[in-house]
């Protein structure tokens, strides 16, 4: 028999449309001459709901929307996520769906509560395994953190809560979820995924299936959500593990695609393995998905973007082109009397390769009029930081201004790097109501670049290769205030992502005095990056949901 993973783009909220996304995929799965389909975790409404699942009339919208998928493919059983709430409780659930009714319904027994998972404050954990029969073959239900256990934790990552994707059974308490199916006579393990991406973490799905297969000698299917949602990606790259822990199946990344896999003889019968991904194109395509489903799933025509002359803006337009198209983007230089005339010829060579709109604003009438505005109240100070951030505030009025006007989006192109350690002006470069690299270090912004040119160049190599600069004051470099980036990203990955000490980061081989020095800055930074827009994460830890440090704070290390 053929089983169909349903790696398919659903939207969080839109339980119609998922609801007649699923049973589209149920008929691309007939065709394919499957009688069994899975989908993602939470399908029937999105992943994740987050506070929606506090809400009664959302419950019974998804059942709604769960019967509505039963009666619209009854020649198809579909193992089908969606939340559930029964007898004063709510679960997340998979139910299988056979002939137009439910068959049965599994509750999730294990419920995430680290990082970006905040499971539960939302659900009840279920106690039961679920087995069912088709075809004379017996399925057992996972969804996703049932087979997590620590191997999947990537080194670095934060230490998860006890109880959440970690926790083990004591010997005197039930079997963990896969070995509790297996015990009630699962053949084969379908298991239910909203798995975000993040770099390497398909290394880490990989190795913590074959554990489980080893440990129930049973083959997993493992499907998994594939969309851009707020600050998350969804990769996809749904796979089986055979019970002797080989590959069987690997779907592609970033793309929508109904796979099948055959079931015969109680193993899989090895399929279609897609290849694997550079990291430098997965970091992009991840980029790509997450604008382009934010953008369209909120309904914005378009989007606008300052271009500087500088990487970080040229990296963030060719993002965009890929994302949505050069006519839906519209890219402003707005140069100012310390713009550098090479920033002004790269920008127009970059705009011109690409087909994208582009406006020229210069800046100085507007800087020389807030000047003469604010001259009595300056009087008798020097020049500093005051006039280089009103630069920047009066290029984000601007685009704002044509935000409001056309109803495109700014996207804003600051980098981790400068997010950690504040070298970003609140409500002028920070402006805005996406940040595309914001969970993206200085040095990955080069790698990008020049991966992107590897067929062509659209990036002008010269924007590449000169100092990065923000064009506040003459003769500016980000250096003149920031430690080197290969340093200052090493030190921010240790702290971050890593949770190191000061001391552990310095017993790495960092110099004293920078990481003093960076940590500090990142400290001071919090009241600013509570105020960014949201931006897509790609690391085991960004600025976002996973990020949830005090400002007011008066701990040091």
């Amino acid at each position: 028999m053929k089983i169909a993973l349903a790696q398919i783009n659903l939207t969080l909220g839109d339980l119609a449309g998922n609801a007649a996304r699923i049973v589209a995929a149920a008929q691309e799965a007939r065709a394919a001459g499957a009688s069994l389909m899975v989908t993602p975790e939470l399908a029937i409404c999105g992943y994740p709901p987050e506070d929606l699942l506090l809400r009664e009339d959302f419950y019974r919208a998804c059942a709604d929307a769960v019967e509505r998928v039963a009666r619209d493919a009854p020649w198809m059983t579909i193992v089908i996520g969606h939340p559930c709430a029964l007898d004063g409780r709510r679960y997340n659930a998979a139910s299988v769906l056979r002939d137009g009714q439910v068959l049965a319904t599994y509750h999730k027994r294990n419920l995430p509560n680290y990082t970006v998972f905040d499971e539960q404050r939302y659900f009840d954990a279920g106690t039961r395994p679920c087995v069912f029969e088709h075809e004379g073959i017996r399925f057992g239900i996972n969804i996703c953190e049932d087979v997590w256990g620590p191997q999947g934790r990537l080194r670095g990552e934060p230490r998860p809560s006890q109880h959440g994707e970690h926790a083990v059974a004591s010997e005197s308490g039930p079997a963990p979820a896969p070995l509790a199916a297996r015990e009630a006579g699962a053949q084969c393990m379908l298991v239910l995924n909203a798995s975000p991406y993040h770099v390497q973490k398909q290394r880490a799905r990989y190795e913590v299936v074959r554990k489980r297969a080893a440990e129930t000698g049973l083959p997993v299917v493992f499907v998994n959500h594939v969309c851009g949602q707020d600050e998350l990606v969804f990769d996809g790259a749904s796979f089986a593990i055979a019970a002797d822990g080989s590959l069987a199946l690997q779907m592609p990344w970033f793309e929508e695609q109904v796979g099948t896999i055959e079931f015969v003889d109680a193993g899989l019968v090895p399929a279609v393995i897609a290849p694997e991904l550079m990291l430098e194109e997965e970091v992009y395509r991840a980029l790509c998905l997450g604008v382009r489903d934010y953008l369209g799933k909120n309904g914005f025509p378009g989007a606008l973007l300052g271009l500087s002359g500088g990487i970080d803006s040229a990296l963030t337009l060719a993002i965009a082109v890929d994302a949505i198209g050069a006519d839906r983007l519209h890219a402003v230089m707005m140069p100012s009397q310390y713009t550098a005339d090479i920033s002004v010829v790269d920008s127009r060579a970059m705009v011109k390769t690409l087909g994208v709109r582009y406006s020229e604003l210069a800046i100085r009438p507007v800087f020389d009029a807030f000047l003469d505005t604010l001259a009595p109240e300056l009087a008798g100070t020097s020049a500093d930081t005051t006039e280089e951030n009103l630069q920047s505030r009066i290029r984000g009025t601007l685009l704002m201004a044509l935000s409001n006007k056309f109803g495109s989006i700014v996207l804003t192109t600051g980098n981790k790097s400068e997010m950690s350690a504040g070298y970003a002006t609140l409500y002028g470069d920070m402006a805005g109501g996406f940040a595309v690299l914001k969970d993206i270090s200085k040095t990955l912004v080069y790698r990008l670049a020049r991966w992107r040119n590897r067929a062509g160049e659209v990036i002008p190599a010269r924007i590449i290769e000169r100092a990065p600069s923000a064009e506040l004051r003459a003769d500016q470099t980000d250096q003149d205030s920031l430690p080197p980036y290969d340093v200052l990203d090493g030190i921010i990955e240790a702290y971050v992502e890593r949770d190191q000490s000061p001391t552990e980061i310095v017993a790495a081989g960092y110099d004293g005095k920078a990481v003093a020095q960076v940590v500090r800055l990142i400290r001071l930074a919090e009241y600013k990056r509570r105020q960014s827009p949201v931006g897509i994460r790609v690391t085991p830890r960004g600025f976002g949901k996973d990020w949830r440090y005090p400002i007011t704070n008066r701990f040091r290390h």
